[in-house]
């Protein structure tokens, strides 16, 4: 039996012994172990030229339309571009009790409800402790058949028997190839592991999830050819400790990567939020350091509450603490407001969340994420007639105001709420020191300035 060699993921050196250092491009810890190819059939006529193939024009491939399955969850289909594609491999990760297994298993039922063939391998539980995990999902998940398996070939010749439609495998990490001498979840196990997969999902066109750990920075576990494999990557995000997760979309060869869709954790398991714009307005607390941020997600405007908190540093350097929002964001926003604003807190203890455990990376939180630190700072509250502050709007390193995109929807989503006026670049708001002085009053620049 021939034995595994290791390639470098950097630079493609092989070698039939593991090293540290890679000898051809000295890279550390780079050498991942591969499975020795499959040998190749003997050729008939030595030396003889490969045919050569007849170049297409795009606009005479023929694109049949491919329907989707719906998994009967909306916002999970909204995030996969409406619905699992036949012969796809998605990978879905995010922190342990996140609720990944969870909308599987919601997902799983769905399409067994709707006649659609399924099957559930789980590498983690047996089948008794999968059973009561489903049983409060409600009935429809417990008709869902399940195997206990971790060897990658038994899963692949089981997909190759029943023929599912739909198949989930919880988790990647925990399937292992038998002729691999590492550990299951090892660099070259779930590459090998991940590659077999696929081409048993290409072969029979099953859409086949896999479930896949994620890191202590939050990044999914594996090598980033992980990634590369699949045709659509998933990540959930929230905390456990918190109501609502939200689901969205890395990497999608079928659809858009800026979708967003909203959960809420429950007795019953995961429950979409279709609205989840009036849970943030609802729960927004009109506090000092309290603005509401419409930010989008895609096509979909989402109202979030930003809250910000300063105190007096005890230590130093002062703590910059960001949830939610990005944290060199976070500082050169304070730099902006120091340096064109007026505003310094250098010994000032920061900490900036979004409510909810949503996490905003686009510009436009920008504009919001500075009144809410001036509001903590003045001890201002930022409500118009009893409704908290609305505010969009990206800040360039001059401290002037620049525009983004969609602010037509973005008011208009304010404006289902009643919640005007909504601070936003353009008209008299060109400056963040403008803005500033307007919503502040004169009073707050007395403590700003101080």
């Amino acid at each position: 039996m021939p034995r595994s060699h290791f390639v470098c993921s950097a630079c493609g050196f092989q070698s039939p012994k593991w090293h540290g250092r890679c000898p051809g491009c000295e890279e550390w810890n780079s050498l991942v172990e591969e499975a020795p190819p499959a040998a190749e059939p003997a050729r008939s006529a030595r030396g003889r030229s490969a045919k050569a193939a007849r170049p297409v024009r795009l606009a005479d491939v023929e694109s049949p339309a491919v329907p989707r399955l719906s998994t009967g969850v909306a916002e999970l289909d909204r995030v996969l571009g409406g619905g699992l594609v036949p012969g796809s491999l998605v990978l879905i990760g995010g922190a342990p009790g996140i609720g990944k297994s969870t909308i599987t298993g919601n997902a799983l039922g769905n399409l067994c409800a709707a006649g659609h063939s399924c099957l559930y391998v789980s590498g983690e539980e047996s089948a008794a402790q999968v059973r009561l995990r489903a049983e409060r999902l409600g009935p429809a998940a417990l008709e869902v058949p399940v195997i206990a398996e971790t060897d990658v070939d038994a899963v692949a010749a089981t997909i190759e028997a029943e023929r599912p439609e739909v198949c989930v495998v919880d988790s990647v990490q925990t399937m292992h190839a038998p002729e691999l001498s590492g550990a299951p979840g090892s660099v070259g196990q779930v590459r090998e592991v991940t590659a077999r997969l696929m081409r048993v999902a290409k072969g029979r066109g099953a859409a086949v999830i896999l479930v896949g750990h994620v890191t202590k920075d939050g990044a999914l576990a594996g090598p980033r050819v992980l990634e590369h494999l699949v045709d659509c990557v998933l990540q959930f995000e929230g905390e456990r400790e918190r109501t609502y997760r939200t689901l969205r979309a890395l990497k999608n060869r079928f659809g858009s990567t800026d979708e967003l869709g909203v959960f809420e954790m429950r007795e019953e398991g995961l429950v979409e939020v279709a609205d989840a714009s009036s849970r943030f307005v609802e729960e927004a607390t009109r506090a000092p350091g309290s603005v509401v941020l419409c930010a989008m997600e895609g096509s979909r405007p989402l109202l979030v509450e930003v809250q910000a908190l300063v105190a007096p540093a005890e230590v130093a350097p002062p703590r910059r603490l960001a949830n939610g929002v990005d944290r060199n964001r976070l500082a050169l926003i304070l730099a902006v407001l120091g340096r064109h604003a007026g505003l310094s807190l250098a010994a000032s203890d920061v900490f900036v969340s979004v409510a909810g455990g949503v996490q905003v990376d686009e510009p436009g939180a920008d504009l919001a994420v500075a009144l809410a630190l001036a509001s903590a700072a003045s001890g201002v509250p930022l409500v118009t007639s009893g409704r908290p502050l609305v505010a969009f709007g990206e800040i360039g390193l001059g401290g002037e105001l620049r525009h983004v995109t969609h602010p037509d929807r973005r008011t208009a989503e304010a404006a289902r709420f009643r919640l005007e006026p909504v601070i936003a670049p353009g008209g008299a708001h060109t400056t963040l020191a403008g803005v500033l002085g307007s919503v502040l009053g004169g009073a707050p620049e007395v403590a700003l300035a101080a």
